[in-house]
């Protein structure tokens, strides 16, 4: 470690020289009020900016010990410093000092979920910060006095008016634990009381507009309240009691009218497998961690998928045990997507009449008398949805708008009106038994478990292909560029590109030709829970911008992308 004498003096000798000089500043420096080490220099003023970390001791803030230790804890305060960190960034404000991004200072910024991530990490001996910078220049010339200003008062700023003892909401970090110690509660209890979701009467599920994740005013909106019939209490560690709507194993439908809120409520479930910031408005809106949404995908790759429970009899006797295709089809992707969600260990689907195919979730009657099953490949996922649940345990939440016929494989049927469920299992089974469905059901065999598939390993001194994200939705992978925007509760960027990290990290020290694609992916995972995201790091320190996906949305990525090879 060089003293903040010598980096000074560095710093000094490149002011005017070409920014390729800044390179003459790797490594670890004291520079007093804390440690910085600068792992990687942005190739010039335009470039990506440069990473870097900042340790600050632990008497600064000096929590308690008992506050982190715990992994469930340590997630909480880790995501809570990264928003002191945000916020002392707005606090400071933006300073431009040259050209492109110099002076620029970026710290991931979390959206409403409480996630692992890589931007904080807490220690016995202190507080280590992730950040990235943009080094100042003036046409790719060094600004050294901007330079100083940068890592000797804004950095020092930002770092102190976060973790400052003086200054720092410790009742808001008490509170954030609580709420996070309490939604890991419910969660934890689901399975025990028989539930794969539960939203808390009060809810605002409503968010701004169709893209945000920030809530609708409540001034606007129907708060959430549940039937009687499905009310669950619960008490929680925090002596905090919370009502609301639990909804069973099995099959339940989502009806009503087009804009009643059928869509919302299943976006809350799908989004409750994140557990949520105060103030988000679905604090309590807790479901299985395993669910899964999946959606028609017209144009996706699938690799060597048995969709034959779903899609069988091809012409030209096309085999669908070991399916491949660089285009599927709405119905072929959809159902390829629910046999990967299945391998992946999913035990709650989740499924929108919107966004899946007509011809994948029914076929009815006069279109059955019409084309002779011996003529239509496809058996319809209403009729394998309760031997999915039956002989799987696999649970179906499905929002249903148009087709009465799933009423015949329905546990629980939930009408929204004007944003209010209401419990009509009742009624809807009056209505199969006065209005009989005339369809047939199409099940010829047994649904087979998802097969077990396996990464190939790569050739003996292949280089493994550039990976990078380009967007919260995009991947590219060689030439490659795939697009994931059906992965719908990938909720930041920064998971993307930690799901990036974590499949090439995976290539180098998982894939060997035996270990299943889950494996590979569980293994993974584990490396960052018991060495943290600087385990899985290929460069010099470890990147901020890591927020930790679930193993589903890993696998989903791998096997959308055309190069990584499956067996």
């Amino acid at each position: 470690m060089e003293h903040k004498s010598q980096f000074l003096r560095t710093l000094r000798n490149l002011d005017g020289k070409l920014f390729g000089g800044y390179r003459d500043l790797k490594g670890v420096f004291d520079i007093g009020s804390y440690i910085l080490s600068i792992d990687r220099v942005q190739a010039d003023p335009f470039a990506p900016p440069s990473r870097i970390r900042g340790f600050i001791d632990a008497d600064l803030l000096r929590l308690n010990r008992d506050m982190w230790m715990n992994m469930d804890r340590r997630v909480a305060v880790e995501d809570f410093l990264t928003r002191r960190l945000v916020y002392a960034l707005k606090e400071l404000g933006l300073k431009r000092r040259g050209s492109g991004r110099s002076g620029l200072i970026v710290i991931d910024t979390p959206k409403q979920v409480v996630l692992p991530r890589s931007s904080v990490c807490i220690s016995e001996s202190g507080i280590e910060v992730r950040l990235a910078v943009g080094l100042p220049a003036n046409s790719r010339r060094i600004r050294a006095k901007d330079a100083e200003a940068m890592f000797f008062e804004d950095l020092p700023f930002i770092l102190y008016h976060a973790f400052s003892r003086s200054e720092f909401p410790f009742a808001e970090l008490e509170a954030h634990i609580a709420l996070y110690l309490d939604q890991c509660f419910i969660r934890r209890s689901l399975e025990a009381n028989g539930l794969v979701s539960f939203i808390g009467n009060g809810s605002i599920l409503a968010r701004q507009n169709g893209i945000s994740e920030f809530p609708m005013d409540a001034k606007f909106v129907q708060p959430f309240e549940s039937p009687r019939s499905t009310l669950v209490e619960w008490t929680l560690p925090s002596g905090r009691k919370v009502d609301g709507m639990g909804i069973k194993k099995g099959v339940t439908l989502i009806v009503g009218g087009g804009f009643h809120g059928k869509s919302t409520l299943l976006q809350a479930i799908m989004r409750g497998v994140y557990h949520h910031i105060a103030g988000d408005g679905r604090e309590f809106c807790i479901t299985d961690e395993t669910a899964v949404k999946v959606r028609a995908e017209d144009g996706r790759r699938v690799s060597r998928v048995d969709i034959s429970g779903f899609i069988s009899n091809l012409p030209r006797g096309r085999s669908t045990t070991a399916f491949s295709t660089q285009d599927a089809s709405g119905s072929t992707s959809q159902a390829a997507a629910i046999m990967e969600a299945l391998e992946l260990g999913t035990q709650v689907l989740l499924m929108d009449e919107d966004t899946s195919a007509t011809n994948f979730m029914i076929r009815d009657a006069r279109m059955q008398a019409l084309v002779a099953k011996g003529r239509e490949p496809i058996t319809p996922f209403v009729d394998r949805v309760q031997e999915l649940y039956r002989v799987f345990g696999v649970s179906s939440i499905l929002v249903i708008g148009g087709s009465g016929d799933y009423l015949d494989v329905a546990d629980m049927v939930l009408l929204m009106d004007e944003y209010k469920p209401i419990d009509v299992t009742e009624e809807a089974k009056r209505v199969k038994r006065d209005f009989p469905a005339q369809r047939m059901v199409e099940v010829t065999t047994s649904l087979t478990p998802a097969r077990t598939r396996v990464p190939k390993l790569q050739s003996l001194g292949t280089k493994v292909e550039r990976m990078d994200v380009k967007s919260q939705w995009t991947v590219q992978y060689g030439d490659e560029f795939v697009d994931i925007g059906a992965l719908e509760q990938l909720i930041e960027e920064s998971q993307t590109r930690a799901a990036v990290a974590l499949i090439r990290y995976a290539l180098t020290k998982f894939v060997d030709g035996e270990l299943s694609l889950l494996d590979v992916v569980k293994c993974t995972r584990e490396e960052v829970y018991h060495r943290g995201f600087a385990g899985i790091s290929m460069e010099d320190g470890c990147s901020g911008f890591y927020a930790l996906p679930r193993a589903f949305e890993i696998g989903m990525i791998w096997n959308r992308i055309r190069g990584l090879m499956i067996r």
